[in-house]
């Protein structure tokens, strides 16, 4: 079983060991914890994958910490170094060009020319500076499976399987980072997520493109079946059946609601911050009552929003079966 220790200068420099020698590690983000191993270690990087049950299609967003680190393994442009400038670190990934002959390893791209990168806040930045070496680290979950925001719900998925986690408390965002692209003079947005999308709007002064989710993955985090409790997800309700399970958002309740067998609230205030770090607690909370379905009450699409709302959709999603990548292919 996982050993849980804190974030002191004796955990990072634990944390940073365990690490250099190949070992998973459980570390907190200020988006949710991440299940990190060193990017240039390939053995390691493929205990990521064994550990998630996470299909090798599927690329790593890949943690430094700062931008010098970045301009080791990636090819910056302008407006990419603007956005690092203004949002880094912070819950931003950027995908970049890879540079030739880079010391990352192919597992992290999962065979694209591009890395996607991000910079960290807090703890998780010591660990990288004090290795020296940029983390492979996506959320710290079974794959498809709601992300963990605390180190308890971490040690309840994967325990068994890494060598230690750090305990920060609970996730200050609780949603994976935003990422984007830099394609000529556009900003695609690939994933929205922790840092919102009129945030960076603001900064480059033009919308950003959405893509078509249903198209080629080109990120972490864009697989149509995502972040699922075991329970359905019946997305926008007006009206509980007896015995799904609520969650609710806002003062204003669904009619039945009191036919529910349980319900949280991710605001009560309808603040869309407060949602966003409550999302994946809550939703794992619910699930462990048993109920068949969880109804998500109406949840607006602007700020943070748009994240939440794309996290349901993905756990709402039809659940697809476990397939070989040969079986894909």
């Amino acid at each position: 079983m996982a050993r849980i220790i804190g974030t002191d200068e004796q955990a990072i420099r634990t944390a940073a060991t365990a690490l250099a020698g190949g070992k998973l590690v459980a570390i907190p983000t200020e988006t949710v914890y991440g299940l990190a191993a060193d990017a240039t270690n390939g053995d390691a990087v493929a205990g990521i994958f064994e550990a998630k049950g996470r299909p090798h299609f599927n690329p790593l967003i890949c943690h430094v910490c700062d931008i010098a680190m970045a301009e080791r393994y990636a090819v910056i442009d302008l407006l990419s170094r603007r956005l690092m400038d203004a949002f880094w670190p912070g819950p931003l990934t950027l995908v970049l060009p890879l540079k030739p002959d880079t010391a990352i390893h192919p597992l992290v791209a999962a065979g694209l020319d591009t890395i996607a990168l991000r910079m960290p806040r807090g703890v998780a930045g010591k660990i990288i500076a004090a290795l020296d070496r940029p983390l492979a680290a996506p959320s710290a979950n079974t794959s498809g499976k709601i992300s963990g925001t605390s180190a308890e719900a971490v040690a309840d998925d994967l325990g068994s399987k890494i060598a230690l986690i750090l305990d920060a408390g609970p996730s200050e965002v609780g949603l994976e980072s935003t990422i984007v692209k830099v394609d000529s003079a556009e900003v695609l947005l690939l994933r929205p997520g922790g840092l919102a999308a009129e945030e960076i709007e603001a900064l480059i002064g033009d919308k950003l493109k959405r893509i078509d989710q249903r198209s080629a993955i080109e990120a972490p985090g864009m697989m149509a079946s995502h972040y699922a409790p075991a329970a359905g997800v019946r997305l926008n309700v007006h009206e509980v059946r007896e015995g799904e399970a609520l969650l609710a958002f806002g003062p204003v309740r669904a009619s039945g609601a009191h036919l529910a067998a349980a319900s949280l609230n991710l605001s009560e205030a309808g603040n869309l911050r407060e949602a966003a770090a409550n999302l994946f607690d809550y939703m794992k909370r619910l699930d462990r009552l048993g109920s068949a379905v969880i109804a998500v009450e109406p949840i607006p699409f602007n700020g943070l929003g748009e994240a939440i709302n794309d996290r349901l959709v993905r756990a709402a999603a039809p659940r697809i079966p476990s397939m070989t990548v040969e079986q894909i292919k």
